[in-house]
């Protein structure tokens, strides 16, 4: 009997006890089974603590822009499962989801005991979508897949392809149970997924020396932010010059956020390095670049979603994300900022507190508990932002629904209600909102 995919889904949260199990033997063996084809004439892996959404929508949209086939694994997703795979900037439907997991299946259930090869191998949900991804990108004739790695970079389940072309757009303290506690440590689990005598484009201007010396290790050809190229902002649009000579004056990013000028200095940079392996001469890098500028859109990053008061939704849930909404907020016309805000426990809710401070008016903490399992309540956000902005003003909701009625109903006409914090958060809201997440066109 033939399983939906909510059931498939389902199913998949049973196969392995354990949500995070990092390691890339059981997803490979089953790959193997499946006989690893390749996913893509090329393969960008984006990987990096904040950033790595936006690195994706901007490379998927330049890459359409130069009329290449590409195929784009992100996660988690906001409403609807399928928007982790997307071929052309269409998400798969139903049908290819499915039939990618009963291939996985027969694959992961094939071992022959007799011979003393194991039988099942208890895949985690994410390696489930990782090779559903790469399933159905080696069935499309892609020239590009990019595939957005999930926690860290080194033991996460994209890591079984060899990219041609890898970027680590950030490195900052999060997932510290499983990466490290400084930023070293991380910097080293990330470097994993770049490939020796092949580019790693490092998209941060102060990359931690954990990071660059494992690069260097690994003998990978490293192409830094600040020094093989750079992004100066303009009056009007922006300069992306590279060490080789090659510049171009570009339009400013459709996506808001000063820090979408890095994700995407670091996007070209990867064009750059794959330019003659994709045939793209001076001008239709110039037209794909250009051209992936203005129509790249990624749903909660910083997206407006209208209204009086103006409703903002972000996926920003660690402290680096929180700084760049705090030089969001410095850069808008000054005005009340009402947040909605909820978190997941494993997270620096302090950290993120401190980075926003006195620029929101009020906060409403919605409770994640009754959303998963690693979610707070809103009376121990509560009790973490009273330690770190003891005269805030607060109210505790027990879920995203609750809190963004009473921010709608307590904020003015000209005032800015910015919810975030998590996917959980975003997705409630743009759900609420009655939208549809929206890719490039």
């Amino acid at each position: 009997m033939s399983r939906t995919l909510a059931e498939w889904l389902s199913y998949q949260e049973q196969v392995n006890a354990r949500s995070i199990e990092l390691g890339l033997d059981r997803v490979r063996a089953v790959w193997q089974r499946m006989g690893a084809p390749a996913s893509a004439r090329r393969v960008i892996t984006v990987g990096g603590t904040n950033g790595k959404g936006s690195t994706v929508a901007l490379l998927e949209a330049m890459l359409m822009a130069a009329g290449r086939r590409v195929g784009s694994f992100t996660s988690p997703h906001l409403i609807d499962y399928n928007e982790r795979v997307r071929i052309d900037g269409v998400d798969a439907d139903d049908a290819s989801l499915i039939g990618a997991f009963e291939r996985i299946e027969a694959a992961r259930t094939a071992g022959d005991r007799g011979a003393g090869t194991p039988g099942d191998i208890p895949l985690t949900y994410f390696e489930f979508g990782t090779l559903a991804a790469l399933d159905l990108f080696a069935r499309a004739d892609l020239d590009v897949a990019i595939l957005e790695v999930g926690l860290g970079g080194r033991l996460d389940a994209v890591n079984i392809v060899d990219a041609d072309v890898a970027i680590i757009t950030t490195v900052d303290l999060d997932h510290m149970d499983w990466l490290g506690t400084d930023r070293d440590s991380i910097g080293r689990e990330k470097a994993g997924i770049a490939r020796a005598g092949r580019p790693v484009i490092v998209g941060e201007w102060e990359p931690p020396d954990g990071l660059i010396d494992a690069l260097t290790s690994i003998g990978a050809e490293v192409i830094r932010a600040g020094a093989e190229f750079t992004a100066t902002r303009l009056d009007t649009g922006w300069r992306w010059q590279h060490a080789d000579g090659s510049a171009m004056l570009l339009p400013d990013p459709a996506l808001a956020a000063p820090v979408q000028y890095a994700n995407a200095a670091a996007a070209i940079a990867a064009l750059h390095a794959l330019a003659a392996d994709l045939s793209l001469t001076p001008k239709d890098f110039f037209a794909a670049s250009s051209g992936g500028l203005q129509c790249a859109h990624v749903p909660a990053r910083l997206q407006s979603l209208g209204g009086n008061p103006e409703l903002v939704v972000d996926v920003g849930h660690n402290p680096q994300a929180a700084r760049a909404l705090a030089q969001w907020l410095d850069t808008q016309p000054v005005t009340q900022t009402h947040a909605v805000y909820g978190a997941l426990a494993d997270k620096d809710v302090a950290g993120v507190v401190a980075a926003l401070g006195s620029r929101i008016a009020h906060w409403h903490l919605a409770g994640l508990d009754g959303d998963t399992p690693r979610g707070m309540d809103a009376a121990a956000l509560a009790q973490v932002l009273r330690e770190v902005l003891p005269l805030a003003s607060l109210d505790a909701h027990a879920d995203v629904a609750g809190a963004l009625t009473a921010a709608r109903g307590g904020a003015l006409a000209g005032e800015r209600i910015l919810a975030f914090g998590s996917f959980f958060v975003a997705g409630a809201v743009i759900a609420q909102a009655g939208l549809k997440p929206a890719w490039p066109d």
